[in-house]
């Protein structure tokens, strides 16, 4: 139904004490990162988001992140869900730490879609980041603790929200991830004070909902 809220939820959490060198080689992994957590969840935001979360609670690095190809709506098997992710530490404690921070995160009920109609065959998702960990610092070459506003909708939506966003904010465009994506959707990563980024998000968020509303041309 309209305004329903499809919520984030990890479908696969494991960890490894020790990789192997040739693992740990084929990861791109420092000598000094020993363990890793490898998680899937039925959003691939969350995989980002929630990995990036968690290098501010472990002593850990988000070293592998991939969405799945055409969504978690079209996923081959019960657990591959819409992303994947790899964190990689020192130890198997910093590692198991970082695993139940992605839990804790996930508990929280925090990072979900939002659908536009009644079937939820139109959805978006955005979410205001009010503090970046090292994942998002390096990736988008923003200051650590500086405000991310994260924003996916549909191809169409996508597009036309981004500019509606970037117009009712002081948002600067970060990243956009033109549609389709690997999940066929379209993104937009906007930074600023966190004032800032929940104006765009809220921007965001209405312009989904006027292209759903009115399915023509304007």
């Amino acid at each position: 139904m309209k305004n329903d809220k499809i919520y984030a939820k990890m479908l696969s959490c494991y960890t490894i004490a020790r990789v192997t060198d040739a693992l740990a080689k084929a990861l791109e992994l420092r000598e000094d990162q020993k363990s890793i957590c490898i998680f899937t969840a039925n959003l691939d935001d969350f995989i980002y988001i929630a990995g990036d979360d968690t290098t501010k609670k472990a002593d850990v690095e988000l070293v592998y992140v991939k969405s799945m190809w055409a969504g978690g709506g079209n996923a081959t098997s019960l657990l591959q869900g819409e992303g994947i992710g790899i964190l990689a530490g020192p130890d198997i404690a910093q590692v198991r730490a970082a695993a139940e921070a992605l839990r804790d995160f996930e508990n929280s009920h925090i990072l979900y879609g939002t659908s536009c109609n009644e079937d939820d065959s139109i959805c978006y998702l955005t979410y205001c980041i009010s503090s970046v960990g090292s994942y998002f610092s390096k990736a988008f070459n923003i200051p650590l603790g500086a405000s991310l506003s994260w924003n996916g909708a549909p191809p169409v939506e996508s597009v036309f929200a981004t500019d509606t966003a970037l117009k009712a904010s002081n948002a600067k465009l970060v990243l956009f991830m033109g549609p389709p994506t690997e999940t066929n959707w379209g993104a937009a990563l906007l930074t600023g004070t966190q004032a800032d980024c929940v104006t765009a998000n809220a921007a965001w968020g209405r312009a989904v909902q006027q292209v759903a509303d009115q399915h023509i041309c304007i």
